[in-house]
């Protein structure tokens, strides 16, 4: 039924938010509009940064979570980058993880799977 993902952020601006995301994920926006940037992630999910002034109907905000083998060298990149750190790395029930904010107050949230 369904072909592909893809997650979209309202953000203030798309622009600084694209920045933004280029640096946290190391990779260039494929689309890049006044009101709308998108990225192709290597995983084959797409990230769209759309203009909450322009979305219709408005959108809520939401939060990205990234699967990683080393939150606490996430941690330190993230801390190294200046983004704002919300919560150290930190061992909940499901797993290992670390969560920052992004300039819209998006929550990204980078964890390991905790052992079944």
């Amino acid at each position: 039924m369904f072909l592909s993902t893809s997650t979209i952020l309202y953000v203030d601006n798309p622009a600084a938010s694209a920045d933004f995301y280029h640096t946290l994920l190391g990779v260039e926006p494929v689309w890049l509009a006044p009101g709308f940037v998108l990225f192709n992630l290597p995983d084959g999910g797409r990230l769209g940064l759309w203009n909450r002034n322009n979305a219709l109907p408005a959108g809520a905000d939401s939060e990205i979570t990234l699967t990683t083998e080393d939150p606490d060298a996430v941690h330190k990149l993230w801390v190294e980058a200046g983004y704002t750190v919300i919560q150290p790395p930190t061992d909940m029930a499901f797993g290992r993880n670390v969560v920052v904010e992004d300039p819209d107050g998006h929550r990204l949230r980078a964890f390991r799977p905790a052992a079944r």
